[in-house]
């Protein structure tokens, strides 16, 4: 069979970049031209489109399902529904719980129902509307809270309302209560986000001789997949081989399955690769989103502004079905009430099963939602003790020592009180031109010459895990092999890590060159014909398959460097850009005269330090691998007459632990910050009665660079010591800090409490 056209090949990193450096990445020129091979660029002659039927309803019971016009349709070859489902029915990233086909209901608009293989993707089209599908119609479950407070009466799920319920519990609230001098309260609520990767989901699935299956797909985790696409194709996971395709953007989005099982199910059924591709309305429904949530605090401090208590209750809404919903609300509780130290703490976060569109992971991960109510309520605080916002954060910072609500200690730097301090210093931005429109609120469209505008400024702190947490024994795996080739020394490094535009496949080289000495890198596909490397999610990749590397790296240096001792006698050797070196006599030999025609070939597994589960009752346990912190400062132009917005400058304080890359690094810090805005001011899937009302880019707004300010970045390096090269997983922790400070910059130039994200311009005015 033809192999796959634009299939993913090895990359050649370029140029001489060691870890701290900033290489170009291999992938760059080709993305920038529009040569990047995505998953939507797969093709192989002979190949079948794929399509999918999904419910137009959030719930309703399935009587029948009739496919037969679709099965007459010239051009189809198949049409598929739960009773052709060859093994488990289904599947789930935590929890298997979510039909591969729906079978008796559908629990949300857009649940698969049906597949079609056909000739061309217009025909297959064709083929789903002729699908006859019997609904019977009920009422969605649409209200979390509602399933919060009964969860027998409004059961979505078999297993009950409530996908968890995670207490944290710290003293005595209420006696703390009677002792505060100040008391704030405050509710909080959080739309839907999406994601927004600019490339949908697309894959291609090819049958292969020995009866399995080669799955070239945009995914972040391809172990997972495996996992679950293998029971439910009935086939042992050795005969998936799953390769990774050009990823569009992912941001926890491609977390979950997508159309893996159901291109598996064409092709199998067919005997012909099968290609699906889904437009940008199907991608709306075909993933998950970040969970919306309504929070409920209570603050008292002393009157000099020490905090006392803490009482929160977080509601999140996942959906149907269980994702990561589970591990969402557990970073939420034991994050919600972020770096501050409270002697006394209540929180009670939920996790509940609806009707409304599948949430899951994207980044921030639970602690973006609380993050926007706990500071929120500093402000709040800070303004009833007559303390300024950087006052009230700096007077109750953790810092190294302190302890979270969980108990668990903070073992390496924390310095988030002197961020403030650099943040707060750092110069402001001059008063706007208002003789340059663009300058302005509404801009060029001429709303306003700058009456009516107002300006205001916000801050913002944020803490994030980073990798998996609560007794996850996450690992990564790496293979890297040294060989001469053409009498150059070559390294080729292979893990199955994602790389979804994060630049890991750039630090994966300048890691090997570090470590070996050695120009030429090589980066193999990411499949899995080499062991698991996790998720690229909870900012881990640079932590887990950079400590991989590293530790193969090693391994295969101590090699190295043993044979070059056997056979120069000398033990003080070092490796430089492909030599050999002594300490006492300089240059002895080449890497590639050591190596000769054996090539070294050493395989490793990284863990990290082990984590444990959050008490169910108390919610303590040293739960977290990893803490990481941002700060930001918001300055805006509100006109105050028509609700319209300009973000004029962010700034950002963020304590990174070790730069590996820093145009990589200040990359991550800008993208995160720009979701913080597009959650702050615009990005919402609206939906009503659990059916979404704006599925596509017409009207969800995603922020573009004429919404994006200049930015200033002050990045801080206090090594953590248990992590590899002391690094800190970057590209959460402004995702989190972002989105209050625009909200509290907001709140300084109107007056309005603005308690809801996004912020829309009838919350500005009137």
């Amino acid at each position: 069979m033809a192999a796959p056209v634009k299939a993913p090949g090895r990359v050649e990193a370029p140029g001489r970049g060691r870890v701290g450096d900033s290489p170009p990445r291999p992938d760059g020129t080709l993305k920038v031209t529009g040569e990047f091979a995505y998953a939507s660029d797969l093709w192989m002659s002979g190949m079948l489109w794929g399509a999918t039927l999904r419910s137009p309803h959030p719930r309703a019971r399935i009587r029948s399902v009739d496919v037969g016009a679709a099965l007459a349709t010239p051009g189809v070859h198949a049409v598929l529904t739960h009773e052709d489902v060859p093994g488990a029915k289904v599947f789930g990233l935590d929890l298997p719980d979510q039909p591969v086909l729906a079978v008796d209901e559908v629990r949300y608009q857009g649940e698969p129902v049906a597949l079609v293989a056909a000739d061309h993707p217009e025909i297959a089209r064709r083929a789903l509307d002729r699908i006859v599908v019997d609904y019977d119609v009920l009422e969605p479950v649409t209200d979390a809270r509602a399933v919060v407070a009964d969860p027998e009466r409004y059961r979505v799920q078999e297993n009950g309302g409530i996908v968890r319920h995670q207490p944290v519990r710290v003293g005595d609230v209420d006696r703390a209560r009677a002792e505060a001098d100040v008391v704030v309260t405050g509710e909080y609520e959080v739309g839907i986000q999406d994601q927004a990767f600019l490339g949908p989901e697309a894959g291609l699935a090819v049958p292969a001789d020995d009866g399995g299956l080669d799955l070239y797909v945009s995914t972040q985790w391809i172990h997972r997949d495996v996992e679950q696409v293998a029971p439910c194709l009935a086939l042992p996971a050795e005969k998936i081989r799953m390769t990774m395709a050009g990823v569009g953007g992912a941001f926890g989005g491609r977390e979950d399955l997508s159309m893996q099982i159901h291109a598996g199910m064409l092709a199998l059924r067919t005997g012909r690769p099968v290609k699906m591709s889904y437009n940008r309305r199907e991608s709306f429904f075909g993933h998950v989103h970040r969970h919306p949530a309504w929070m409920r605090y209570e603050y008292g401090a002393t009157k000099e502004g020490r905090l006392l208590y803490a009482d929160v209750r977080i509601v999140l809404d996942g959906g149907a079905y269980t994702s990561s919903s589970m591990n969402v609300v557990g970073n939420a509780a034991s994050l919600g009430v972020g770096p501050y130290e409270f002697p006394n703490i209540r929180i009670d976060g939920y996790g509940a099963y609806t009707n409304n569109p599948p949430c899951g992971a994207m980044r921030g991960f639970g602690a973006v939602q609380a993050c926007f109510a706990y500071e929120s309520m500093m402000d709040r605080l800070a303004a009833a003790c007559g303390l300024t916002p950087v006052q009230i954060r700096h007077r109750n910072a953790v810092t190294q020592g302190s302890r979270l609500a969980t108990g668990q200690i903070i073992d390496s730097p924390a310095p988030l009180a002197p961020m403030l301090e650099r943040l707060e210093a750092m110069p402001l931005p001059p008063v706007a031109d208002t003789s340059d429109l663009r300058n302005l609120p509404g801009g060029v469209a001429q709303t306003t010459h700058g009456e009516g505008v107002v300006r205001g400024i916000g801050y913002g702190v944020g803490i994030k895990n980073i990798c998996f947490s609560e007794g996850f024994d996450d690992l990564s795996t790496a293979r890297v092999r040294l060989e001469a080739i053409g009498g150059e020394p070559t390294v080729l490094v292979h893990t199955a890590a994602a790389e979804v535009g994060q630049g890991l496949v750039t630090l994966k080289a300048q890691i090997a060159r570090t470590e070996l000495g050695v120009d030429r890198v090589t980066i193999a596909p990411a499949d899995n014909a080499v062991g698991n490397a996790g998720s690229s999610s909870a900012s881990r990749q640079s932590y887990m398959t950079g400590g991989a590397v590293k530790a193969a790296c090693e391994a295969v240096r101590a090699e190295l460097l043993a044979r070059a001792t056997r056979r120069t006698g000398r033990s003080d050797l070092s490796v430089r850009h492909g030599v050999i070196v002594s300490r006492a006599a300089g240059e002895v030999a080449t890497v590639a005269e050591i190596l000769g025609a054996d090539p070294i070939e050493e395989t490793r597994e990284f863990h990290h330090r082990p984590t444990t589960p959050l008490d169910p009752v108390t919610g303590q346990g040293s739960s977290h691998t990893q803490l990481a912190l941002c700060v930001h400062r918001a300055v805006v132009d509100v006109d105050v007459e028509l609700g319209l917005v300009k973000v004029v400058e962010l700034a950002a304080v963020q304590d990174v632990g070790r730069i590996m890359n820093r145009q990589s690094l200040e990359g991550q810090i800008h993208g995160g910050t720009a979701q913080g805005l597009g959650l702050a001011v615009m990005e919402e899937i609206v939906v009503a009665g659990g059916a979404i009302r704006n599925p596509s880019f017409t009207d969800y707004l995603i922020p573009t660079i004429l919404d994006m300010p200049p930015m200033r970045l002050d990045i801080l390096e206090h090594p953590d010591p248990h992590a590899p090269y002391g690094l800190r997983g970057a590209g959460e922790p402004p995702t989190l800090s972002s989105t209050p400070a625009i909200v509290a910059a907001l709140r300084d130039a109107t007056g309005k409490a603005l308690t809801r994200v996004p912020v829309r311009p009838e919350h500005l005015v009137g």
